[in-house]
């Protein structure tokens, strides 16, 4: 195998465990909780996967983990244990240590004997001292209503070129069937090819001789023999090696592992696209060629659609973010002696993948904030009439052209006076200002920097520290914040992002004869303005328009000073507008915007650069900052 191959299969094998992985650890968390009775099977399929895996790759000490974790999942799943707090913790304790080891194995670095001695050991006593099946409360769940329990004998043509591949298959359709009990060789000699001719399983079922007849027939099976078999009890499970379960559903070949970078790669080239279909449709209307103009058409359609299934392709669903959180939940409430509800909503709604990487830290932090600072001890909750347990909920939701996601809580809540002495005491409010903010002017101060200190921690439940941070990360994503909080019920945070931030629809306008670009999410409509509707307001100007007075930006430190013009462009953003003055309108487009380079640096009010079918550089204009 050349070092190539190594590498490629090293990927492969990380990827997929860390998909195993994680089923294992919130299926143990369901576990702990008592609410899902199949969260074992997933848990003891996981296992067995990712034992297989690392003992083909030659990853010994965590296939020697895996393999001990399976001993103790296996009895839980006979009914021979009973699962508790402190085997939840101790098997969550292996799945950090499995997380390590994939690091390092994504790393490039060796695994060092014995690191996980003390674990096995751990697992090893717990499985020779586990309880019998009588003293086991979950024994009592193992219900009468045990479906038949079948043999399966299922014999090959003896021409048959890839026996493992094939005895795989037909395990894997008898599993969608029912449960695999054992297997005749054992499971791992059947994926190895080590067999001749036939082999044999016993299945547990209620789908019957024919359909199981049916499942394990296909090519190259010459036979298929079923028969009825005793039910075997509870009391005395078999001992051989287990099949996956449901690993047929998991491992059809249906998706294929495409490294980020070579999708980067081709969005860069559907960019370009979209800007030379701009450049040919200038052309096109120069000329005015009607073959030209009919073929560009048709061109047009397959770029809109590649761009849109390139578009797809990017979208991520948002619980491979929210899949980390349950832990995070448990392990700060475990800290804090709180007691939490966590609920989950949402998790298919998608995101292009630029945007999913910016936010799993601003997500992480306020959901351990809501721990941490929303949402009170239990005696507490006690003390004003709430359930000890309390409530933490994140949903998302597609909403038009944006995607919305929150994080409620049923905790303390924010009190806005605590803000509002707190905003005099550190000189950011004078008193006079203080005493006429408005509630939502209140709470956003907790966005201003290094509002909240040790002290402003215990007045106002600690809902400051870090949100300028978290603030500045979701608008780099042209997403807003807000918060919503209502003293002794809870607080509410509203992240709304859009769901890809590369192509996106804008206004061509110019300022002072130069093209600008404005989103046109952000735009609310065009107006002319009358000279006697445009007041000075302080050191700034205002606009009366539709009964509303709005603030006007004439943007001369962007653009220079710009002739008089009664143009004017209403932009809204999170619920507030303004007016910017333009020399015209140019019209709609569909651009892609790219980012300001790291040599020019940041740059406020402007979000980056895009380049239209004329070739000119055109500034994207940043409402956020504007507004």
């Amino acid at each position: 195998m050349t070092v190539l191959d190594e590498e490629m299969y090293r990927k492969l094998f990380v990827e997929e465990s860390r998909e195993n992985h994680e089923n294992i650890v919130n299926n143990l968390l369901i576990l702990e909780s008592g609410e899902d009775a199949t969260a074992i099977d997933e848990i003891f399929r996981s296992a067995h996967t990712l034992k297989g895996m690392s003992a083909s790759m030659g990853f010994d000490e965590l296939e020697r983990l895996c393999h001990s974790m399976e001993d103790v999942f296996q009895l839980i799943r006979n009914g021979q244990s009973v699962v508790t707090p402190k085997l939840v913790d101790l098997l969550l304790g292996c799945t950090d240590a499995i997380e390590e080891m994939l690091d390092d194995i994504e790393a490039g670095r060796g695994l060092a004997a014995g690191r996980t001695e003390d674990l096995v050991k751990s697992l090893k006593e717990y499985a020779e001292g586990s309880p019998d099946v009588a003293d086991a409360p979950i024994a009592a769940e193992v219900g009468a209503d045990t479906p038949p329990t079948y043999s399966v004998t299922v014999a090959l043509d003896p021409e048959c070129g890839m026996k493992d591949l094939r005895a795989m298959l037909v395990l894997q359709n008898l599993e969608e069937l029912g449960t695999i009990v054992s297997t005749t060789p054992p499971a791992e000699r059947l994926e190895e090819g080590q067999f001749e001719g036939s082999f044999e399983v016993v299945v547990e079922s209620d789908a019957g001789e024919e359909a199981l007849r049916t499942a394990a027939s296909g090519p190259e099976v010459t036979e298929v023999v079923v028969s009825l078999r005793e039910p075997q009890t509870p009391a005395a499970p078999q001992k051989s090696p287990q099949m996956p379960e449901k690993s047929g559903k998991r491992r059809k070949i249906k998706n294929i592992r495409v490294d980020i970078q070579r999708l980067d790669q081709m969005m860069n080239l559907v960019e370009d696209l979209v800007i030379n279909r701009g450049r040919l449709e200038q052309i096109a209307k120069k000329y005015g060629i009607k073959e030209f103009d009919e073929a560009l058409s048709m061109i047009g359609r397959s770029v809109s659609d590649l761009q849109n299934l390139m578009m797809s392709i990017r979208m991520i669903p948002l619980e491979k973010i929210f899949n980390r959180l349950p832990r995070v939940v448990r392990d700060t409430a475990q800290h804090d002696g709180k007691e939490i509800e966590f609920v989950m909503e949402g998790g298919d709604t998608e995101l292009d993948r630029s945007v999913m990487e910016g936010l799993s830290d601003p997500l992480l932090h306020i959901i351990r904030n809501a721990v941490n600072h929303g949402i009170e001890p239990p005696e507490v909750r006690e003390a004003r009439g709430k359930p000890r347990k309390g409530l933490l909920r994140l949903t998302a939701r597609r909403d038009k052209d944006n995607v919305i996601i929150e994080i409620e809580d049923d905790g303390g809540g924010i009190d806005p006076e605590r803000l509002r002495r707190s905003a005099v005491e550190k000189g950011i409010l004078a008193p006079e200002e203080a005493k006429e903010a408005s509630k939502d002017e209140l709470i956003n101060l907790l966005f201003q920097p290094g509002f909240s200190t040790a002290a402003t921690i215990t007045d106002i439940s600690g809902r400051g520290v870090g949100l300028d941070v978290v603030r500045k990360t979701i608008e780099s994503l042209k997403g807003t914040i807000k918060v919503e909080s209502e003293v002794g019920k809870g607080t509410k945070f509203e992240l709304v992002l859009p769901p890809t931030v590369a192509i996106i629809d804008v206004m061509m306008v110019h300022i002072n004869r130069r093209r600008c670009a404005i989103p046109i999410s952000n735009v609310v409509e065009v107006a002319l303005a009358r000279p006697d509707a445009i007041h000075r307001i302080g050191t700034g100007e205002g606009v009366l328009l539709r009964d509303q007075i709005l603030p006007l930006h004439r943007l001369e430190d962007m653009f220079g000073k710009a002739p008089q013009s009664d143009t004017l462009v209403v932009l809204q953003n999170n619920g507030r507008k303004c007016c910017i003055v333009v020399d015209f309108v140019e019209g709609q487009q569909e651009v892609v915007v790219k980012p300001l380079s790291r040599l020019i640096g940041s740059c406020r009010g402007i979000s980056g650069v895009t380049i239209p079918g004329d070739g000119d550089v055109v500034p994207v204009l940043d409402v956020n900052t504007l507004v």
